[in-house]
């Protein structure tokens, strides 16, 4: 696992405090060093007063020359230590031989220290380590009358007392020390938390990955982003957006932008400035067509957003090709009913050849023929006679009515082609004892796309062992004929939907799908019949009732 690196806020208050502290440490001893100096300073001159005093004193010099110097001496140091508040007071022969001392025990030893530069007639000062330990001290001669050196004379104070008395002053230094440390780590801990919060805690390494990534990401996308402040100004945009929009092109430091300077419709203003959140919304400029798409900007774990972020898409070329499409599909679902109704006449045709009516396979040919020319023409009609050269009746001579022979020939072809598809189309047309009173196309139409989805919905479906049923019973009763197309297939689930264009049971194929039963409605409609439907799981029924009095002059 990586280590996590320490933050740009961390970083600042580490070394912001490590340089406090380690200013306050230096301080500190710089003070100590410096008040210990001084302390010495004055300790080297109160010993050199106290000495040269006592040097120059009738009592000390009258002293030094009688036979038991140390009798009358002695007392008398102790006594001014005392009063003089130093250490040690040492009165000693020119040959180190101690006169005085605190300690008794040290009388008549030699002295330990330098006595050289007394000798020569001198005061001085040094720091030494004598009986009492490291002192501070001063030896000065002491002369008589005639300026002979009589004795020595030395006066100090340890170490120790002088170190006890900077204790004082260091725990002022420390408490100092102390005191600048915790007002400058609160100091540095703010602003760390500020940059923490402002950096939403990532290291300046971090820092560098995003920023390189989000320049990456801004000028690479198609899109035009854009993000908008609380105050409402474009404060950030990329180079398709500024394309789009007509703003500046974007710099390493972009100044923001007014939202009322933006040249784009008051509607799309409006949006941009309210924050709201837009899905796909379109807005027309001069030269473009703007798909838009918008939402608050939340910075990581806030609630309060910082502004909006806009997504722009420009879709002028793709509506051009929109449009092209749309006629395209036009054209293809024209072209896919024209299959459905020319597969079901082919079929009627073929059927009706099959049963030796050549000549009236011709002439339903060529009616279709003409009706189709009369479209062309907008509606110009060229009506045939109602028969033929030899005078005989013709069953597509009305084309008004559809005789039964059409009818047979139709479920004809059918039954050959749901027999190869393994389904047993069974078709009973007796109870039809004259024409249907529909034009042939319209009735082929109908029954045609009927027969092909039952016999769809029985081959799709499982059925063991037996063959898959369809049963097509046409009948006229009062005027009304009843086409009822009935399969034992699955059933249908929404029927509902049944009707419309592109709905289907069956996998989408190169000739189209959901196209045969949007015919029949339509047809139906316009030639003012009628369908109703059925289902369940046994199989589905379609009934289609053609009334005389309600089909179109």
């Amino acid at each position: 696992m990586v280590p996590r690196r320490w933050s740009i806020a961390a970083r600042l208050f580490a070394l912001q405090l490590l340089f406090v502290v380690v200013g306050v440490a230096v301080g500190g001893v710089w003070s100590w060093t410096s008040a210990r100096a001084d302390l010495e300073a004055d300790a080297a001159e109160k010993s050199t007063a106290v000495a040269v005093s006592i040097a120059r004193n009738p009592f000390v010099v009258q002293q030094a020359t009688t036979a038991d110097p140390s009798e009358r001496l002695e007392p008398y140091a102790l006594d001014l230590m005392r009063r003089t508040h130093t250490d040690f007071i040492t009165i000693m022969a020119p040959d180190r031989t101690r006169w005085t001392h605190p300690d008794r025990s040290e009388l008549g030893r030699p002295f330990r220290g330098t006595v050289q530069p007394a000798l020569d007639g001198r005061t001085f000062t040094e720091t030494s380590t004598g009986t009492l330990g490291p002192s501070v001290r001063a030896v000065t001669p002491i002369t008589d009358d005639d300026g002979r050196i009589v004795g020595l004379v030395a006066a100090g104070v340890t170490v120790a007392n002088i170190s006890s008395a900077l204790v004082p002053r260091l725990t002022s230094v420390v408490l100092l020390g102390l005191a600048v440390v915790a007002v400058s780590a609160l100091f540095s801990w703010l602003l760390s938390r500020y940059l923490g919060r402002v950096t939403a805690g990532r290291g300046p390494e971090e820092l560098a990955r995003v920023f390189a990534s989000y320049e990456g990401v801004l000028h690479s996308v198609h899109e035009g982003l854009v993000v908008v402040d609380r105050s409402g100004a474009v404060v950030l945009h990329n180079d398709r957006a500024a394309e789009l929009l007509h703003l500046p092109a974007p710099a390493e430091r972009q100044d923001p932008v007014p939202l009322a300077a933006l040249d784009v419709p008051d509607a799309l203003r409006t949006l941009l400035a309210s924050g709201d959140r837009a899905v796909d919304e379109t807005y027309a400029t001069s030269d473009r067509v703007l798909v838009v798409n918008q939402e608050m900007a939340f910075p990581r774990g806030a609630t309060r957003p910082v502004g909006t972020v806009a997504t722009i898409r420009d879709q002028t070329d793709l509506l051009h090709l929109s449009g092209e499409l749309a006629a395209t599909r036009t054209l293809t679902d024209a072209l896919r009913s024209q299959t459905h109704e020319f597969a079901n006449r082919l079929h009627t045709v073929v059927a009706l050849l099959e049963l030796g009516r050549v000549d009236e396979a011709i002439r339903f040919a060529a009616h279709e023929i003409d009706r189709h020319s009369e479209v062309e023409r907008h509606g110009e009609t060229d009506r045939r006679s109602g028969t033929d050269a030899s005078g005989e009746s013709d069953p597509c001579a009305d084309p008004a009515h559809t005789e039964p022979e059409v009818l047979d020939a139709l479920l004809a072809a059918k039954r050959a082609q749901a027999g190869e598809r393994g389904v047993d189309l069974v078709a009973d047309t007796s109870g039809l004892l004259g024409p249907v009173p529909a034009a042939p196309a319209d009735v082929v139409t109908v029954l045609g796309n009927l027969v092909d989805n039952a016999v769809d919905a029985v081959a799709g479906s499982p059925q063991g062992p037996d063959r898959g049923r369809v049963e097509v019973v046409v009948a006229a009763a009062g005027g009304t004929v009843r086409l009822v197309v009935r399969d034992d297939g699955p059933g249908i689930a929404d029927v509902d939907a049944v009707y419309e264009r592109g709905w289907s049971t069956k996998q989408s194929g190169p000739e189209g799908r959901g196209i045969g039963l949007d015919l029949v409605r339509a047809t139906l409609a316009r030639i003012g019949g009628d369908v109703a439907v059925t289902t369940g799981p046994d199989g589905s029924t379609f009934t289609v009732e053609i009334t005389t009095g309600r089909v179109p002059s």
